[in-house]
């Protein structure tokens, strides 16, 4: 068994793809397996990985894998997930890199603490500008409780946190189907994953270990796409509501999920400019629907301790018998 399976996940990348995998080579071990799974790109990113495979073939085991047709990063994260040998698992998207010897660290700090899974801060990139993303988490090096680090409801928390490869997961987690993404969602799918991991795994620990850096701006990425698939945030939250509300701890862990459904689709509204007009709508008319759903009495509270401007902007798109995008209030 490999000590160490790193899943990377590629499409359109051919300006970053080098880059991802030199850092890989400059991480490689002969007990390290790379799964580099091409999501059917069209711009010559294939023939980049298919020199890239045979020549870390040399350092490190090495799996090359292309879909037929582009399914979107869940899928091609699965197929690495499926095929993934390793005693811990970690993600890398095609247009990130890493420092040298990042994933030796990281393994070892693994080993030490023992728990299921261990989150890092990371570095973001754009363009020549550098800042550190750190986990939302006060506590370094010591075993934790991940159901404990969701709360407080009113703050940043750890399932905020969604970058999935600023870690390293046992493989004991994708044993109990913790680690696998749900395919249908074009976006946000790393939202119902860390909340799912983190009401069912057993124990998690941060560490400030840097050596992940996310390159933001990527043409390719759907957060950069003004189209209906942005809008499947809204399933997403959704997923994460039915699922938190069957939850042993639903009454303490709902308002937290109802608070943060409610500030990604204020901060969607706040930038419906970037959608197409037909988007924007039918953003309005789902989100509608969607305070609908909600618990009333949580939402209620919710929208009495959120910011003004943002509480207001929800109450008047809550507010019954206005047609979505019609009137002065429509923001």
């Amino acid at each position: 068994m490999p000590k160490l399976s790193v899943i990377v996940p590629f499409h359109n990348v051919r300006p970053h793809a080098p880059d991802t995998l030199r850092s890989l080579r400059l991480n490689a071990r002969p007990d390290f397996e790379f799964l580099l799974v091409d999501d059917h790109s069209q711009d010559g990113t294939q023939e980049i990985l298919e020199r890239a495979a045979e020549d870390l073939s040399a350092v490190a085991r090495v799996r090359h894998f292309r879909h037929d047709g582009n399914r979107g990063v869940s899928a091609a994260r699965n197929t690495g997930l499926d095929a993934a040998r390793g005693e811990f698992l970690v993600f890398l998207d095609g247009g990130d890199w890493l420092a040298p010897g990042h994933l030796a660290r990281l393994v070892a700090d693994a080993e030490e603490l023992g728990c299921d899974f261990v989150r890092t801060d990371q570095v973001q990139v754009t363009g020549r500008a550098r800042s550190v993303r750190r986990v939302p988490v006060g506590l370094r090096g010591e075993v934790l409780n991940p159901r404990d680090a969701i709360l407080p409801a009113d703050r940043t928390t750890s399932v905020d946190y969604v970058y999935v490869w600023a870690g390293i997961y046992r493989r004991r987690l994708l044993e109990r189907g913790l680690l696998h993404f749900d395919e249908g969602l074009r976006t946000a799918e790393d939202r119902p994953w860390a909340w799912r991991l983190h009401r069912e795994a057993e124990s998690f620990a941060v560490t400030d270990l840097l050596g992940v850096f996310y390159r933001r701006g990527v043409s390719s990425s759907l957060s950069r796409i003004g189209d209906a698939r942005q809008l499947d945030f809204i399933r997403a939250f959704d997923q994460i509501l039915e699922e938190t509300s069957a939850d042993r701890g639903a009454g303490l862990l709902l308002p937290k999920a109802v608070r943060t459904y409610c500030a990604v689709i204020a901060h969607h509204l706040a930038e419906r400019d970037k959608f197409e007009p037909a988007v924007a709508r039918k953003l309005r008319t789902m989100s509608a629907a969607a305070l609908r759903r909600m618990p009333q009495d949580v939402l209620d509270d919710v929208l009495d301790t959120m910011d003004l401007r943002r509480s207001a902007r929800l109450r008047r798109l809550r507010r019954p018998g206005r047609r979505a995008g019609t009137g002065k209030d429509a923001a």
